[in-house]
C-alpha cells in the first residue's frame, strides 16, 4: 500500500511512516499477503489498544493512541514593546509561541519580519534549540573599543582615520584578507561538528572581515556624560570605533545544515512551522548545533577582536576601554525557576547591569547602555533602530548619491554603503529607544562620522 491509500483508509500523516514500516517489515517476514494490508489496517483504525503488542504493527498502534489523545498545547504568551512594529512580524512572533517546547516570548520594539522568529524576536523554550530562532548569522554582534585619542582628532586627522578603515576592514559577500589573519580561535576544537571542521579553513580566510548587509564599521565621538565606573571611563567626549558583524559563511553553513535536520524531524501535526523546527538538546543533533553554535560565538568574537586590532595599530593608537555584545544567539537562563534556552533574533541581553550597545543608522546615535533585568522582556532590550522599510524598497525610493551628500553636510562621511542601507530605512533610534526605558538606561551615546559597509547590495538577515 501507498501513502495515498493508507491516507484514503483514515491513516492520519503523522502515522503513515509507521504503518508503511509495519507492512515491509511484515511482508518480509512473509506473515501476509498485500491483499490482507487493507483489512489489517481497518483493523487496527478500530481497536489500536488491542494491537500495541503487535511485532510488527506495534508501533503503529501506540502512534495512532498518541495521535487519537493529542491535545495541541495553548500557544504561550508574549509582551510587546514599542507600537512601530507590522503586522507580519506579530504573525511570525505568534507562530513562534505555538512551538511545543516555547514556554515565553517577547517582541522588542525594533522588530520587523525575518526567517522563522522576528527580528527583535526573544523566545524561552524548555531543553530545545531552534536554529533559526537563532539565526543565519550566528552570534552576530556589537563591539566598541575607546581610543585614547582627542575627540578633535577624528577631523585634524581624517585622512589617517579613513586609511585605517580603508586597510584595516574588509566587506564583501566571500570577502577575505589577503594573508590569513592570527587569532587563538583557529586553535579551538573545531572537529566539534563535520560542518565546523569542513568550513575551518575558510573561516580563517574570513577572520577579521565583516560581510555584507547592514554589518558596518565606523569611526564616531563617544559622549559619557556622567561617570561609570563599570564601563571605566570618566565623563567626557572619546574617539571610538564600534562594528557590527556575525560569524559569516561558517556561520550560515551551521545554521543551514542544522536548521535542515531540524526540520526532518519536525513532526507532522507541527509541519506549518517549517523553519521554528527545534533540535531537542539531549539528542545528538542539539549537542552538535549547541557545540557548534557557541564555537560560533567566540569566532564571531574574534572577527571583531582581529579588526579592532588591525584598525587600532594603522592608527597607532591605545584601546582603553570596550563594549560588546551577541544579539542572535541562544544561552542557558533561569526564568520562572526554570533552565530554559533563551534565544535572542536581533535582540541584547539587558540583564541586571549588563552593558550593551544598541546602534541606530549611519545618521543616528547608537547608545551604551545597561540592563534594567526586566523579567517580562526575559532579560532583554532591542538589538538597533530595525528596518522599516525593505532594502527592495529603499533602493527604489532613494538616491544614494544625494543621500551621501546630505549625510556629508551633517558631518558623517560614508567611504561605501550600498542604497538599501540609506538612514530613512530605519525606524528612529530615539523612538526605539524611548519605548524601552523600563528595559535599559543609558550609559553614552556615539555618533557616527566616519562610515565603511559592504556596497554591493547584497543582504544579511538582520
Amino acid at each position: 500500500m501507498n501513502t495515498s491509500q493508507l491516507r484514503k483508509l483514515g491513516i492520519p500523516d503523522a502515522c503513515v511512516n509507521s504503518a508503511i514500516q509495519g507492512i515491509q517489515a511484515a511482508a518480509r517476514a512473509g506473515q501476509f499477503k498485500g491483499s490482507e494490508a487493507k483489512r489489517l489496517m481497518r483493523s487496527i483504525l478500530e481497536a489500536p489498544e488491542q494491537h500495541t503488542s503487535d511485532p510488527y504493527f506495534g508501533s503503529l498502534a501506540q502512534a495512532l493512541i498518541e495521535e487519537r489523545n493529542f491535545v495541541r498545547p495553548d500557544p504561550v504568551s508574549y509582551r510587546t514593546w514599542g507600537s512601530d512594529i507590522e503586522g507580519a512580524a506579530h504573525a511570525q512572533m505568534r507562530q513562534a509561541c505555538e512551538v511545543p517546547v516555547a514556554r515565553r516570548g517577547a517582541l522588542m520594539p525594533d522588530a520587523h519580519v525575518g526567517y522563522g522568529l522576528p527580528i527583535g524576536g526573544v523566545l524561552a523554550c524548555e531543553n530545545a534549540v531552534i536554529p533559526y530562532a537563532v539565526g543565519v548569522d550566528i552570534a552576530c554582534r556589537m563591539k566598541l573599543s575607546v581610543f585614547d585619542l582627542p575627540a578633535e582628532a577624528l577631523e585634524s586627522r581624517f585622512a589617517l582615520f579613513k586609511n585605517a578603515l580603508e586597510k584595516g576592514t574588509r566587506f564583501g559577500v566571500g570577502s577575505v584578507h589577503e594573508r590569513p589573519q592570527q587569532h587563538p580561535v583557529i586553535d579551538a576544537d573545531w572537529s566539534i561538528t563535520r560542518i565546523t571542521r569542513e568550513r575551518k579553513d575558510r573561516a580563517w580566510k574570513q577572520l577579521g572581515t565583516s560581510g555584507s548587509g547592514n554589518h558596518f564599521v565606523e569611526f564616531g565621538i563617544l559622549t559619557l556624560a556622567v561617570p561609570a565606573p563599570d564601563f571605566g571611563l570618566a565623563p567626557g567626549e572619546y574617539v571610538a570605533l564600534l562594528s557590527h558583524s556575525g560569524s559569516r559563511g561558517a556561520g550560515a553553513a551551521v545554521c543551514s545544515v542544522y536548521s535542515a535536520i531540524a526540520q526532518s524531524r519536525l513532526p507532522k501535526r507541527y509541519e506549518e512551522l517549517g523553519r521554528l523546527a527545534w533540535l531537542d538538546l539531549a539528542s545528538e543533533a542539539g549537542k552538535e548545533y549547541w557545540a557548534a553554535m557557541n564555537l560560533m560565538g567566540e569566532y564571531a568574537a574574534a572577527n571583531h577582536d582581529v579588526i579592532h586590532r588591525l584598525v587600532s595599530k594603522l592608527l597607532g593608537a591605545e584601546i582603553i576601554a570596550g563594549i560588546e555584545n551577541h544579539h542572535n544567539f541562544a544561552w542557558k537562563e533561569v526564568h520562572d525557576g526554570k533552565e530554559l534556552i533563551v534565544h535572542r533574533k536581533g535582540a541584547t541581553p539587558a540583564g541586571t547591569g549588563v552593558l550593551g550597545v544598541i546602534p541606530g543608522s549611519m545618521a543616528d546615535p547608537a547608545f551604551v547602555v545597561r540592563g534594567k533585568g526586566d523579567a517580562e522582556s526575559l532579560n532583554s532590550a532591542s538589538h538597533g533602530a530595525g528596518r522599516r522599510m525593505s532594502r527592495t524598497q529603499a533602493r527604489n525610493t532613494y538616491n544614494w548619491k544625494a543621500v551621501k551628500n546630505d549625510l556629508a553636510k551633517k558631518g558623517v562621511t560614508v567611504l561605501s554603503a550600498g542604497a538599501d542601507e540609506v538612514p530613512y530605512a530605519y525606524k528612529r533610534i530615539e523612538e526605539v529607544m524611548r519605548a524601552q526605558q523600563d528595559l535599559v538606561e543609558v550609559v553614552a551615546r556615539f555618533d557616527p562620522k566616519i562610515v565603511k559597509m559592504c556596497d554591493d547590495g547584497s543582504a544579511a538577515e538582520d
